[in-house]
């Protein structure tokens, strides 16, 4: 699958002066400032008239006052994932990269967007939404071990603990509703971690190679993601004949679910027993870093990180089309 096609024969001029988001006011501010980074470094290779723009450190009235034509959002995490930007520049008239006002606000909620995939039959790991150190301890009682217990809006396994024992839930509570009051538990699925990007929109939208995740004792944390080389990333993935596809169409079904556009990220696990697989969540404004996994999926189809982030430039949009 070709998914840049369209890429070699692109005016880049007709992109017009482009703002690449980075930074933020997020926890995962770090992670941002090397995705945009790269992406900079990216489109500027390739001609574009990229410029770096901090929201963190600017007004994002400027975007406008300065002539930006367009936006592309490397911002993670809250203030930037999670439609809060992206209806700023609606109201400014400047199309951006990534899903919409509402499909943002709702994959960053993880439990909004588990709702919605129950909603459409899709298969998500059983969970509960807590409020206490008590009804944490209810819900591994419910659950049972291991359980995740993690912050509703928040990315990167921010503030996410892997419960095994009881007496754990406490102190799993108090580190989740540190970075969010919003705490949610989930069922643990032992099995096989995959991650599938998405690039497109609609019907032309297309999950590309899935990605599997083998992590020292299965412990995927922030800084096995972004700052170690110890975590090992297949592509091919090595699933059993038919799972990939069987995935890849899944991950298609839950990211329209969402009314996603542009490009995302699902994060699914397979049941080591069942060979069932389970969404865990969907990222729309995925990581761009040396470490990043969309990158890598689309290597594996022969798309260059520099063509990829023009692909990904290139669906840039608004909810409300100026008529």
């Amino acid at each position: 699958m070709n998914v840049g096609a369209d890429v070699n024969t692109m005016d880049v001029n007709a992109l017009g002066k482009v703002a690449v988001l980075l930074g933020g006011r997020s926890a995962e501010r770090e992670v941002s400032l090397m995705s945009g980074t790269g992406v900079l470094a990216a489109l500027r290779s390739k001609g574009v008239d990229a410029h770096a723009f901090d929201p963190a450190e600017r007004e994002l009235g400027d975007l406008r006052r300065e002539g930006f034509a367009r936006a592309f959002i490397a911002l993670h995490g809250r203030f930037g994932e999670d439609g809060t930007v992206q209806g700023a520049l609606e109201l400014m008239g400047i199309p951006y990269t990534g899903p919409g006002v509402m499909a943002s606000s709702v994959a960053m909620d993880k439990l909004m967007t588990k709702r919605i995939w129950i909603a459409e039959g899709l298969p998500t790991p059983a969970w509960r939404q807590v409020h206490s150190a008590e009804e944490t301890r209810a819900a591994f009682e419910a659950l049972g071990s291991p359980m995740i217990v993690k912050p509703v809006r928040e990315g990167s396994t921010i503030g996410l603990t892997k419960v095994m024992t009881a007496d754990q839930c406490e102190a799993a509570y108090a580190l989740a509703s540190g970075q969010d009051p919003m705490v949610m538990c989930e069922q643990f699925i032992a099995g096989d971690e995959v991650t599938i990007p998405v690039l497109g929109t609609g019907a032309q939208a297309r999950a590309l190679p899935v990605i599997r995740i083998v992590a020292p004792d299965g412990n995927y944390d922030y800084q096995h993601k972004y700052f170690t080389d110890d975590t090992k990333y297949l592509v091919p993935c090595g699933l059993p004949d038919g799972e990939e596809a069987a995935i890849q169409a899944l991950v298609l079904k839950a990211f329209r679910a969402l009314d996603c556009r542009g490009w995302a990220r699902a994060d699914v696990m397979i049941d080591a027993k069942t060979r069932k697989p389970y969404l865990l969540e969907i990222n729309t404004s995925p990581g761009m870093t040396s470490h990043s996994l969309v990158p890598m999926s689309a290597r594996a189809t022969g798309l260059s990180y520099e063509d990829l982030c023009l692909s990904v430039l290139a669906t840039a949009s608004l909810d409300n089309a100026k008529a």
